[in-house]
């Protein structure tokens, strides 16, 4: 796994901008070589704020957007549309304003699907979905992503994987359902640290003064279980884009004065 590399931007509206441009390189660079890129949504304020960002960025269309492949790291065990879940949240920000595949855009199962209720029958699901779709070459039960995102919480919880709870131990399967969450809704269907580190490059998100402490404890060396956001490396590239108010309990030693 790779060690972290931190980026600091003044504000979070430079930040989701900053980022916003950063992914469309990243995509476009994937789909040059390969024709085509893989990317892991992830919902909150920091990454529907990155996905409003790249829906006003100029540079968008440089992005093929037919031959993107879309997942999410996490999702909130809701009914379809529910403005709560972070598909409906990242349809309202970006995804319907793009020409997308719909055969390329991977959803997690709503609750009142197909399966019912059952979040841990909805994660083998959606865990079968991402199984398919890797090749030979990606040595893994999940696609090598190209980007995975993730936000980091107050508690340096990432997706769904809270501090303690058993979803953050699991080192086989690659989606589980949460049961007990401390933040609603309770029930939530996750990637776990497995399926996050196959990716090729992991962004882990955070702005705001209630990130600080976040930050400070997931880059000062934790423990994963203790510490989820400790846990997400990328393959090859693992960073953390933050700002001023974010990074504030960081060691000037951890990132350059000029990302600042």
């Amino acid at each position: 796994m790779s060690a972290p590399q931190v980026v600091v931007h003044r504000d979070k509206e430079l930040m989701a901008k900053a980022a916003a441009a950063r992914l469309i390189t990243k995509i476009v660079d994937a789909q040059s070589a390969r024709g085509f890129a893989s990317v892991v949504l992830t919902g909150g304020r920091n990454g529907n704020g990155l996905l409003a960002a790249l829906a006003e960025a100029p540079a968008r269309d440089a992005v093929d957007w037919s031959r993107l492949d879309l997942w999410w790291g996490d999702e909130r065990f809701l009914p379809d549309g529910d403005p709560e879940r972070n598909d409906t949240q990242a349809r309202a920000a970006l995804l319907d304003s793009v020409p997308l595949d719909p055969a390329r855009v991977h959803p997690m199962p709503p609750s009142g699907g197909a399966y019912g209720n059952d979040a841990d029958a909805s994660a083998e699901a959606y865990a079968a979905e991402l199984a398919a779709a890797a090749r030979p070459e990606d040595h893994a039960r999940v696609p090598s992503f190209d980007v995975l995102l993730l936000g980091v919480g107050p508690d340096t919880h990432v997706a769904s994987l809270f501090p303690e709870l058993p979803a953050v131990r699991e080192s086989e399967r690659t989606v589980v359902g949460v049961h007990g969450a401390p933040k609603p809704p309770p029930t939530r269907v996750s990637l776990t640290l497995p399926a996050i580190r196959a990716a090729r490059e992991v962004w882990l998100l955070a702005a705001g003064e209630d990130k600080a402490g976040a930050a400070a404890i997931a880059l000062s060396g934790a423990g994963e279980v203790q510490a989820p956001a400790a846990g997400a490396r990328g393959r090859s590239r693992t960073l953390w884009l933050l700002d001023e108010a974010a990074a504030a309990q960081l060691p000037r030693s951890l990132y350059p004065p000029a990302s600042a």
